[in-house]
């Protein structure tokens, strides 16, 4: 009987599914119901979130594509042969302070989310650093140790979104989902761009897959990363605007928050439901912290090849906060995820874009050295 090895540093297809996951299920969908009704009609929001969807999905499945083709390289070694090393540096330089804003919005939300819901007198810039901390402490252990908290955490938050889901089907007014269709293009597609900046967190294959038994299964496992949290943001935003109505949702800060809230479990044994759902909800949140840290450190250390990961650590975790807590208001904040979106974007499209040439080079690569075995 074989037994189940944990201690290598390789990972399964669906392991890597799971961390696509947890790097993309965060912050953003405890406010894309509310922005989602201010752009669309009715409950066409679903259709941003599928249209998002399905281009996140398109865009996992090229940067998956890479893992195929970096083999046991990392990510900087492999672009640096397609684009020169200065560029490349610069390139991951970019990257890195990319990876620090990402786990700066994070932990500033994490502040502002708990101080509203769990801790009320404490200051969020306490809440902010002790969450940090915490966080510090998981990178300094080793990569896959991250992988395995994704899989031990991730569950919880999955079952407990479905509990939510399926004890609001007793309250949800479903006259408040029709009409349907009735959106104009223009809205859509804006709620498709809002919604496309909830789902960022794919590109964290380009840094996880070399660790891959088998790195040809990372594109499969990028795509059925992206499709969990579709489902999820789908149900969550149409179980939102059958609560709380297309208008009511604007007003609500967190709707997905308020809708466990909303939920009553029978009996009333158990109060305060939003508390244990935030509560779960915190080590997705969590999780994508942590790998967003993980990579900062692992793209600076790509291109200085210096110091150990303690070392990257007591270097970014500051930055990491102080920026987190720059935004002076909550409009501040929006801009400053929006802003950190864009450059996401921005990097993973130019990514998509280089990938024929570094399939072209490869090819060569391979050509060429198969070539010089047979002469």
């Amino acid at each position: 009987m074989s037994r189940r090895q944990y201690d290598d540093n390789r990972i399964s297809a669906p392991e890597m599914t799971i961390t696509v996951t947890s790097m993309i299920i965060g912050v953003g969908i405890l406010t894309l119901p509310r922005v989602l009704a201010g752009t669309t009609e009715s409950s066409d929001g679903w259709i941003s979130i599928a249209l998002a969807g399905c281009f996140g999905m398109l865009l996992a499945f090229i940067l998956g594509k890479y893992g195929v083709l970096l083999g046991n390289e990392t990510f900087y070694d492999f672009i640096g042969k397609l684009i020169t090393k200065p560029i490349a540096a610069g390139l991951m330089i970019v990257v890195m302070f990319y990876y620090a804003m990402y786990a700066s919005y994070e932990v500033r939300a994490i502040a502002n989310i708990s101080k509203t819901y769990l801790f009320e007198r404490t200051p969020s810039e306490a809440i902010g650093l002790t969450f940090l901390l915490i966080v510090c402490y998981a990178v300094s252990g080793s990569r896959i140790g991250i992988i395995r908290l994704n899989t031990l955490f991730l569950p919880f938050v999955v079952v407990l979104t479905m509990v939510v889901l399926f004890l609001s089907n007793t309250i949800i007014v479903w006259q408040e989902l029709k009409p349907v269709f009735v959106t104009k293009p223009g809205p859509l597609l804006t709620g498709a761009q809002e919604s496309g900046f909830t789902m960022l967190g794919f590109e964290s294959i380009l840094f996880y897959s070399t660790m891959m038994k088998r790195p040809k299964d990372a594109p499969k496992a990028a795509v059925f990363g992206v499709a969990i949290p579709v489902v999820l943001y789908m149900g969550i935003y149409l179980a939102c605007v059958g609560i709380f109505s297309q208008a009511g949702l604007q007003e609500i800060g967190y709707p997905a928050i308020e809708l466990a809230k909303e939920v009553k479990i029978p009996g009333e044994f158990f109060e305060r439901m939003e508390s244990v759902f935030f509560t779960i909800w915190i080590m997705t949140i969590f999780n994508s912290c942590t790998m967003a840290f993980d990579m900062a450190m692992h793209a600076g250390y790509s291109v200085f090849k210096k110091g150990k990961r303690i070392h990257w650590v007591i270097l970014l975790a500051p930055i990491i906060y102080y920026i987190g807590m720059m935004p002076k208001n909550v409009i501040a904040f929006a801009k400053y995820g929006s802003f950190i979106s864009y450059i996401g974007y921005g990097l993973i499209i130019l990514l998509a874009i280089l990938y024929p040439f570094a399939k072209r080079k490869v090819k060569r690569s391979w050509a060429s050295g198969s070539t010089g075995g047979n002469a």
